[in-house]
């Protein structure tokens, strides 16, 4: 009864004033892309670069793409070529850009990461109420010959949203400060080949660890060769991790190269308490309990320390 009465009131209003007001509707840009490689990705500066194509194809000239278009997280966007066909009352743009984009990295799990990789489009002119983008999804959206190098690709996904911006740019006609433009997205989903570099990596800190650990095999009362393996594979352990850290960007988070480093060096501090006290018993006249130390000590440590090795490897991958 009352969607009754008000639709009546709606007709006599429209009776009375000859014409029905409704809002216009938002311009569709039919927007499409393809990479054609990504590479120079730098994990301490936080960005990648990127060649691509982009495609727009939309009716209203005022959107002008060739100097409206803006790439939020892009640190420099170069555009090498640009066509603009007019044809059908539809304007047409095909352009080719190198863009240095900026972006965050999760290196918990670092070297066996995943990463994502974003970009976006808007236009820097016109929000939502007068354009709005729509994806073009026919087809491939990157090459499938370029390398990455030490990455695979594998994710991929385009969509359009609607970002909002807390603020009226000034312009005090908004009556709010709150902007809305219409965005055109791409996040790239890209794992790393890791087990090379892996190795590659931690190879000299598990050497370290096995120097340490021989001091178990050298008589209890030998102090400097036990004390001195054990010292300065703690210090190879801490010039590992610096240069580890020296190309990782910086962290709050207890990652998986920290917890591997510092494993190792609780394991080779474990090593030269067991010499401590093995001499402890040497001085004492007891060497047999100082040779059932170390082989003791050995056998559990050794378990531990491959066991949690594992069980945090296994966990990051």
């Amino acid at each position: 009864m009352n969607k009754l009465i008000l639709l009546l009131l709606f007709l006599i209003q429209t009776a009375f004033t000859g014409h029905i007001v409704a809002k216009e509707l938002p311009d569709t840009v039919y927007t499409g892309i393809y990479f054609t490689s990504i590479h120079d990705i730098d994990f301490r500066q936080k960005e990648y670069t990127a060649n691509l194509w982009l495609w727009l194809k939309y009716k209203n000239k005022e959107f002008d793409f060739l100097q409206n278009l803006e790439v939020p997280m892009a640190k420099t966007t170069v555009k090498s070529y640009s066509t603009v066909d007019s044809t059908d009352g539809m304007i047409y743009i095909l352009m080719k850009l190198q863009c240095v984009m900026k972006d965050s990295w999760k290196i918990d799990n670092f070297p066996f990461d995943r990463q994502k990789l974003r970009f976006s489009i808007e236009n820097s002119q016109f929000d939502s109420d007068a354009l709005v983008f729509e994806e073009v999804t026919a087809g491939r959206h990157f090459d499938p010959r370029f390398t990455l190098n030490g990455w695979t690709i594998d994710s991929f996904t385009i969509a359009t949203k609607t970002k909002v911006y807390e603020t009226d740019f000034g312009d005090e006609s908004l009556g709010k400060p709150r902007s809305e433009y219409s965005v055109f997205r791409v996040n790239i989903g890209i794992k790393r080949d890791a087990m090379g570099l892996f190795w590659k990596m931690f190879l000299g800190m598990y050497v370290s660890f096995f120097i340490a650990f021989i001091g178990f095999y050298i008589h209890p009362d030998t102090v400097e060769s036990r004390f001195g393996l054990g010292v300065g594979s703690i210090f190879a352990v801490v010039g590992n991790k610096y240069i580890i850290d020296s190309a990782l960007p910086e962290s709050s988070s207890f990652t998986l190269v920290d917890t591997l480093h510092g494993l190792t060096l609780l394991s080779i501090f474990a090593v030269i308490v067991s010499a401590v006290y093995a001499l402890h018993l040497i001085k004492k006249g007891k060497i047999a309990n100082a040779k059932f130390l170390d082989r003791l000590v050995s056998a559990i440590l050794l378990v531990c320390y491959v066991a949690l090795n594992v069980w945090f490897i296994w966990q990051a991958v």
